[in-house]
């Protein structure tokens, strides 16, 4: 679709639920979704683990004028892509956006706004684990209000893992101040543990790294948005724990209100 470049402000501001654009580039994918590029957008495009955000492209110049619901968002180089399902496209009224038309673009916020407690619940819960246990995360998911984690752990039982609740809704409840930082490389690099996952997924040829900082508890390498104190999250449940393997043990976890 070009060398379209977008203003991404999800990772700057996890807080900005909408934004004024232009309309940079309009492609129909061969699955007869409408793919839009904006110069600036508030849709968070998805990796980590944490799910691509859903809302809504509306003209800016006129009231009432019709939204196009966008289904998903993802990056495509330095650009983001904005699809509008096929079904809406074909109405016509989608087709009609074309290069140079300003726009609102809107985040399903309440959506979101629960991603972001998930995602620092999971950070949450990966410090209690890594201080007190030093075990690496294999893998992990999300999507609004539940997520798993998997862990490094020989055997689970429990009483453990009723423990590691615990101790991860009292982290939760001190009410840490979480801060979002874009460090060079090296710079990040020369933090201890600042890879907490088995393989290192950060791509060799970038040359800054953004971090999120869950003051005196976790500091990790880490691309999706978080809320901007721990207390915002509410506290957890542990909905189950399985074995995936000799040393790799699942936790499965929900986000309940305080």
């Amino acid at each position: 679709m070009g060398d379209q470049v977008t203003d991404a402000i999800c990772y700057r501001d996890a807080y900005a639920r909408s934004t004024r654009a232009t309309v940079e580039a309009v492609h129909r994918a061969d699955d007869g979704v409408l793919e839009v590029i904006l110069d600036r957008t508030v849709f968070y495009p998805g990796g980590g683990g944490q799910p691509a955000d859903n809302g809504w492209l509306q003209r800016a110049d006129a009231d009432g004028s019709p939204s196009w619901p966008v289904e998903s968002a993802a990056k495509a180089g330095p650009a983001i892509v904005h699809r509008i399902a096929a079904s809406v496209a074909e109405r016509g009224s989608a087709a009609a956006l074309q290069a140079g038309d300003a726009v609102v673009a809107e985040i399903d916020w309440p959506r979101r706004h629960l991603l972001m407690r998930t995602h620092t619940a999971l950070h949450a819960l990966c410090g209690v684990v890594w201080r007190d246990h030093g075990a690496l995360v294999t893998g992990g998911n999300m999507e609004p209000g539940r997520g798993r984690m998997d862990f490094e752990f020989e055997s689970m039982s429990g009483d453990l893992v009723s423990s590691i609740e615990a101790r991860v809704n009292a982290e939760l409840a001190a009410a840490h101040p979480i801060h979002v930082r874009v460090l060079p490389r090296d710079e990040a690099f020369a933090i201890p543990d600042l890879i907490r996952t088995k393989i290192n997924l950060l791509p060799p040829g970038i040359s800054e790294i953004r971090v999120i900082d869950i003051e005196g508890l976790d500091l990790q390498a880490d691309g999706g948005t978080h809320v901007a104190n721990t207390s915002e999250v509410g506290r957890i449940h542990v909905t189950g724990y399985e074995s995936k393997g000799r040393i790799n043990k699942r936790i499965r976890m929900e986000v309940v209100d305080a």
